[in-house]
């Protein structure tokens, strides 16, 4: 919110462009050594030692290779800001592994409390340190401060909670088991990176960086749900999936239930925001991003279309069928791409509407992969989807008609926003305990521990 207040469109797309080129850089970062660390079912010192070469390794790799390219991106771009801000980045792939070890450790013992903190950690000191740069003048590079900021406090904290008796020294004599399970899933992540940035390259390819920075700001409005929901139950549903398949426990089940519970949340959040994208942009980032409302409506629309699949990434990692993720992963980054690339040439919004037929054709495809690899109850899915798709109706519905009486754009999007918040909670809680949703068994103690306070 603040640094949509100092920073200009431009200034956001120069950055959302150089971080979707590093990511790219990001897939490799540490092989998927980390996530052969959760999932492993007999996990020694000589592979953790492993996953450490790996990640130093690696680290510095990318470093080098950020530092050598980062002034033909800047001049392929036309965009000399760019070269510095790949070269703090690049600073940030040498710390990570300080960091980065120990998180993922903490994900295979499910100790989410310690996660927690590093986390919020990572985000309050990234924050803090590019709310500053801004504040000063510093521009796009802001942000790039920020991210290193965040990487260092993130490798800081994690010293307070490294296990007492990890190995110290890296290794070798696990190396190549590690690297097996790696290759899979790196291909995939870069795959799934290239699908996810593709769209902004190609617009500030074809449209400027204006134009991206409009798309990253609404982008940036339906990714606070990934941010505050998405990425910390998948940081929950991979050590559950994969501690269910070591014990044994049915994952089509597991898969349906986490999946119910998902939809419910991203198909609210999404028709909320997709009705009240004009005051909630107005709100969190200010007039000079009314440009980003149509693309951010379209974006839910989106949304709402990728709901079905959640957690289909996670449940084949977490069931040892990462040998699904690259071929998936493909065909998905193939339709993004297309989809992109058709609507990109008539500008953001269309580019938007494009995503939607991409992602219609990847949700089919990532359930597809589920159903083969796990199996899992198709009526008793559908059933689920149906009642999170009534219950995000009756979400969305206190603002669609606080819309309809004052307007798309209203003048006092503070009191918009607060009072169909308010009402979008309360439908949210009633109709999903009048239909019986699967979210009620996590709502009715919530509800009857408030009413024994209040006694």
């Amino acid at each position: 919110m603040v640094i949509a207040r100092l920073l200009s469109p431009a200034d956001i797309g120069v950055f959302s462009v150089v971080m979707v080129l590093m990511s790219f850089l990001s897939s490799w970062r540490d092989f998927g050594a980390g996530q052969y660390l959760v999932q492993e079912p007999d996990l020694t010192d000589d592979r953790i030692r492993a996953v450490w070469t790996l990640q130093l390794c690696i680290g510095a790799g990318l470093a080098l290779i950020a530092l050598a390219t980062s002034g033909l991106v800047a001049r392929f771009y036309n965009e000399p800001r760019m070269a510095p801000i790949m070269w703090l980045l690049a600073l940030s792939y040498l710390i990570n592994p300080f960091g980065s070890l120990t998180y993922a450790w903490l994900m295979r013992t499910m100790r989410f409390e310690a996660l927690t903190l590093m986390r919020a950690s990572a985000a309050l000191s990234g924050a803090a340190v590019s709310i500053g740069c801004a504040w000063t003048g510093l521009g796009a590079i802001s942000l790039a401060w920020g991210s290193l900021a965040s990487i260092v406090g993130n490798a800081l904290v994690s010293l307070f909670f490294r296990p007492r008796g990890f190995p110290l020294l890296p290794g070798l004599r696990e190396v190549r088991r590690v690297l097996q399970f790696g290759t899979r899933l790196t291909s995939s992540s870069l795959i799934e990176t290239a699908a996810k940035g593709a769209p902004e390259l190609i617009l500030g390819k074809l449209q400027g960086m204006s134009a991206v920075g409009q798309f990253s700001r609404a982008n940036g409005l339906l990714s606070m749900l990934t941010t505050l929901v998405t990425d910390a139950v998948g940081s929950v549903a991979l050590p559950m999936f994969a501690r269910q398949r070591r014990e044994g426990g049915d994952m089509g089940h597991a898969f349906v239930r986490g999946n119910g519970y998902m939809t419910v949340v991203c198909w609210c959040f999404a028709a909320y925001l997709g009705v009240m994208a004009g005051p909630m942009i107005l709100l969190l980032y200010g007039p000079q991003w009314t440009e980003a409302v149509d693309v951010a409506r379209w974006l839910a629309v989106s949304m709402l279309l990728a709901g079905p699949a959640t957690l289909s990434f996670q449940v084949l990692v977490g069931a040892g069928a990462a040998d699904r993720l690259p071929r998936t992963m493909l065909i998905v980054a193939t339709c993004t791409v297309m989809s992109a690339t058709w609507g990109a040439r008539h500008g953001a919004v269309s580019m938007a509407i494009g995503l939607c037929a991409g992602t219609s054709a990847a949700t089919l495809v990532w359930l597809r992969e589920v159903h083969q690899a796990v199996g899992f109850d198709l009526r008793l899915w559908s059933g689920t989807l149906v009642r999170s798709a009534v219950v995000a109706a009756g979400t969305a519905t206190p603002a669609m008609a606080g819309m309809l009486w004052v307007g798309w754009m209203p003048e006092q999007p503070v009191l918009m926003v607060a009072l169909t918040a308010v009402g979008g909670a309360l439908a949210f809680v009633a109709t999903v305990l009048a239909i019986g949703h699967p979210i009620a068994d996590e709502i009715r103690p919530v509800l009857s521990r408030l009413r024994q306070r209040q006694g």
